[in-house]
């Protein structure tokens, strides 16, 4: 993608100040006096001081629903496209409703009951029929799922980590003269543009056309982990400096039996640059069905609409030819006053992404061996999740994607970013489940299928153990907290939320290589 030119981000990137806003939780409404932001360090409704509001409450900076394609372990083929596109229009849902709520600070600071009238009930409506929808595709074929409607409710959302210090003072204060430290709506300074001057994170009436009121008061466009780009993550706290992690990575001994070799297949860096927001594995005929952007490497026919034919036919960046397999995850961007051409695009600026799309300096895709026994070949078409894209509002449960550095990567972070020291790269690391069921290519919640190996390596009791993919990613990004994964807008782009996707698409002959050569205990590419 080449560098467009930088508009101010306007989707999600106002507070909610209120004295008197709403936890909505299990118990009903409570009124409490809080500063809620939809995204860390944003201007007041004139601009001036937002940043002296007592911190007695919590920060209502997001939407949280249930999951409910968790719930779903049995759906008929016959109807798992349209469960599937069903799911993504509860993930529009959220991501519409998230909007209005981001931009809907003045209505909630004047009247407490509009999040809960205008945004949770609607909401709740919406996800009510399309659950019912759900339900009655998979009663055509089968039995009727019971309580996805208690599934249908959903409430506001405190980030426990970012937001006020422990002195009560929003990041974001002072917003008018730029002494602020939240995340800027653009932070651009000194370019000469009389836009980024007006608009360059201020809404009062100093603009004076050198783009002195960023919200970082910092005059360089970063974003300083107080808020990000588009103003709604990620957040100071969502940083930590990877020399003040102590070594945590252990890996199970090999045993009598093991699989102890490798195979590594070469697809590139993504230099080529195909992105798109699709998920042909959890959407597949929905455009947009991630709300975030996606780099590809391997196979260049997946987007939403691909089959496995189209798949099998597809060309691929990977040297080996006969590895037509598709492997994908969300781009890291700069979060540094610059946007990409999808600014104003689905799955970029639309939906919360912006800032410059980061190029992996490496990318290692191998497939490794199992510590306790040989591995047996993976299905064609085989698909893959690791990591959970919502474990922000979801839990840790499925999140496995992590995060290190060059030259200290015997310590991994799950639910944060790395800060590097100067000459160290960030690596994103994705360890993919390496147990299959003998039987299917994917499942209802696209999870089942595959498990990951116990904490000594065996599988579980009816899975048997497949070559795992082990995905490395490095980039060489300034050193420091300014940059962010793609997320769903209402995840705030937390680390824990990284994910990775994978289609095997070996052909026969190669995919008995890899298992050859795991099993004999060869290093072959």
């Amino acid at each position: 993608m080449r560098r467009a030119s930088r508009k101010r981000s306007t989707l999600a990137s106002r507070a909610i100040a209120a004295s008197a806003a709403l936890i909505l939780g299990g118990g009903g409404l409570v009124a409490v006096n809080v500063y809620a932001s939809a995204g860390e360090g944003q201007s007041g409704p004139d601009g001036g001081q937002t940043g002296q509001i007592e911190n007695t409450g919590r920060q209502m900076s997001t939407i949280d629903c249930p999951e409910v394609a968790n719930d779903l372990t049995e759906v008929p083929d016959s109807v798992r496209q349209e469960v599937d596109q069903e799911l993504a229009a509860l993930d529009s849902q959220i991501t519409d409703a998230y909007k209005q709520f981001a931009d809907s600070w003045k209505q909630i600071a004047q009247d407490p009951n509009y999040a809960e009238n205008a945004i949770l009930q609607p909401l709740k409506d919406k996800r009510l029929a399309s659950t019912d929808r759900i339900a009655t595709a998979i009663e055509r074929e089968g039995e009727r799922p019971q309580g996805l409607e208690s599934l249908s409710a959903c409430t506001l959302r405190a980030d426990d980590n970012g937001g006020a210090g422990e002195d009560g003072q929003v990041d974001g204060g002072q917003d008018g003269d730029g002494q602020g430290d939240g995340g800027q709506d653009d932070g651009n300074q000194g370019d000469g543009d009389q836009n980024d001057g007006q608009d360059g994170g201020q809404d009062g009436d100093q603009g004076d056309g050198q783009g002195n009121g960023q919200d970082d008061g910092q005059g360089d466009g970063q974003n300083n982990g107080n808020g990000g780009q588009a103003g709604n993550g990620p957040a100071a706290d969502d940083f930590v400096d990877i020399q003040s992690v102590q070594p945590n990575v252990q890996q199970p001994r090999n045993q009598r039996g093991a699989s102890r070799g490798t195979f590594t297949t070469d697809c590139g860096r993504n230099e080529n640059g195909k992105f798109n927001p699709d998920n042909v594995i959890v959407a597949p005929g929905v455009s947009n069905g991630a709300h975030h952007m996606h780099d590809y490497v391997g196979n260049q026919a997946n987007d939403a609409f691909a089959s496995d034919d189209d798949l099998a036919r597809g060309d691929t960046t990977c040297r080996n030819q006969g590895d037509r397999s598709t492997y994908y995850w969300p781009v890291l961007r700069l979060q540094n006053g610059q946007n990409e051409n999808d600014a104003n695009a689905d799955g970029g600026g639309k939906d919360s992404n912006v800032g410059e799309i980061q190029t992996p300096s490496e990318v290692s895709l191998k497939f490794v061996g199992s510590p306790v026994s040989k591995v047996t070949a993976m299905p064609r078409f085989l698909r893959i999740i690791t990591g959970d894209a919502k474990a922000f509002t979801n839990g840790d449960a499925n999140a496995n994607a992590s995060w290190s550095c060059t030259g200290f990567e015997d310590r991994q972070l799950k639910d944060k970013y790395p800060i590097c020291p100067e000459g160290s790269q960030v690596v994103r690391t994705f360890n993919f489940q390496s147990c299959w069921d003998g039987q299917n290519t994917d499942s209802a919640n696209h999870r089942t299928h595959v498990a990951f190996a116990d904490e000594n390596g065996s599988c579980p009791n009816g899975f048997r153990a497949i070559p795992q993919l082990v995905q490395r990613i490095v980039y060489d990004v300034p050193p420091g907290p300014g940059f962010a994964v793609d997320s769903f807008p209402e995840q705030l782009h937390k680390a824990g939320t990284d994910h990775g996707d994978f289609i095997n698409v070996f052909n026969s002959r190669l995919m008995q290589k890899v298992v050859s050569c795991v099993n004999d205990g060869r290093q072959c590419t």
